[in-house]
C-alpha cells in the first residue's frame, strides 16, 4: 500500500522575497528557499510550501495557517510592533474588538494577511 503519511500543504503568494522577509524576520519563522519555492518548517517536523504564481496569483479568501498560542492578544500585541497589520471586522457576523480579536464564540482568534493577501490567523490553543 502506498504511504502517504508524509503529506504537507502549500499555497501561492506573488512575491517570494517579500513572502520570505515577512515569515522570517516578521514572523519569527524557519524558513527556506530552493528553486523559488519557499518551506515553511514549523514545529513538529510540518511544512508548508509557498509557491510563486506571479501576476495570476489570486490570495485564499479562507484563513490558509493558523497559528495557535496560549495568548491571543499578547501575541496580536507583539505581532503588531514588527509591523504585522491585523484585520478589523465589524458590522459582520465576525466582529474583533479594539484589540483585533474575535471574542464572540469559540476560540479567541485574530487574523491578518501575509503580502500576497493570504489570510492567516493567531489563534487560542486551548
Amino acid at each position: 500500500m502506498a504511504d502517504l503519511s508524509d503529506a504537507f500543504s502549500g499555497f501561492s503568494t506573488d512575491d517570494i522575497p517579500a513572502a520570505q522577509a515577512f515569515y522570517s524576520e516578521k514572523l519569527g519563522l524557519d524558513v527556506s528557499e530552493a528553486n523559488g519555492i519557499l518551506t515553511l518548517h514549523l514545529a513538529g517536523d510540518k511544512r508548508v510550501v509557498i509557491y510563486p504564481k506571479g501576476p495570476a496569483h489570486t490570495p485564499a479568501t479562507y484563513t490558509v495557517l493558523n497559528f495557535p498560542v496560549q495568548d491571543v492578544a499578547g501575541t496580536v500585541a507583539e505581532l503588531r510592533g514588527r509591523g504585522v497589520e491585523f484585520e478589523r471586522y465589524t458590522g459582520t457576523p465576525v466582529e474583533t474588538d479594539d484589540d483585533f480579536v474575535f471574542r464572540g464564540g469559540g476560540p479567541l482568534i485574530a487574523w491578518f494577511t501575509d503580502p500576497g493577501g493570504n489570510i492567516l490567523s493567531i489563534i487560542a490553543a486551548d
